[in-house]
């Protein structure tokens, strides 16, 4: 069974939430606070998190944050304000998806499946690309028979690129998720460096290809 924590402090449209959600293969647990969140967070086994930005005891984005430094759950953040700003922020700061208030709750239903597939998939199955063979949850990297060894930085940055094949990824954007500990500072040099061990490792020059100006991708087309 999926769990999916709604973290709304609007009583009326939480429950609302959890009615449109519930199914048969699915729980809705709301919290109200991010205090009693956390808490659950602690002992439930979630697959999905719905998180509101204004709450009354803390911001929503904040925790956001937070959870970034430990664990890769998808959230969607639900919120009020839909500013550029407020959207860059919450992308920016790890969340998979990012719904305005009012929305409908077909389209809210349809986003929150879409994200409970795309994390099955990486919980369940072991990633294959030509001769390569990717599982994430038993830490096993290979090409052909070749076992390879990677850093836990080089196997963020392979997830990020397998995540997001054939997109585009920023140098901004690959340092914010892979240097996830806080650090105020990371040598431009830094992510140039694990590009190339990743590729080295993987033998994958034909499918890690530099952006030049903007970042790197991942193209299954050796081309």
């Amino acid at each position: 069974m999926k769990q999916i924590l709604v973290i709304e402090d609007d009583r009326d449209l939480s429950r609302g939430l959890c009615m449109a959600l519930q199914e048969q293969e699915v729980r809705v647990i709301p919290a109200f606070d991010l205090k009693s969140a956390k808490e659950i967070l602690k002992t439930d086994g979630i697959d999905l998190l719905l998180l509101d930005i204004n709450l009354p005891d803390g911001n929503g984005l904040e925790f956001l944050e937070q959870i970034r430094k430990k664990s890769e759950i998808p959230v969607i953040l639900l919120t009020a304000n839909d500013t550029e700003i407020d959207v860059v922020m919450g992308l920016e700061n790890g969340a998979d998806d990012y719904i305005t208030k009012p929305f409908s709750l077909a389209i809210l239903r349809a986003r929150v499946g879409a994200q409970l597939r795309r994390k099955k998939g990486f919980d369940s199955h072991i990633v294959y690309i030509d001769l390569f063979s990717f599982d994430f949850e038993k830490m096993e990297f290979r090409k052909g028979n070749r076992l390879i060894e990677l850093s836990k930085t080089e196997q963020k940055l392979l997830r990020l690129f397998i995540e997001n094949q054939n997109v585009t990824l920023t140098r901004d954007f690959l340092v914010d998720r892979i240097w996830t500990d806080g650090a105020e500072y990371v040598d431009e040099n830094a992510l140039s460096v694990v590009v190339k061990r990743l590729r080295d490792k993987l033998d994958a020059g034909g499918y890690i290809k530099t952006v030049y100006g903007l970042g790197y991708i991942w193209k299954n087309e050796k081309t």
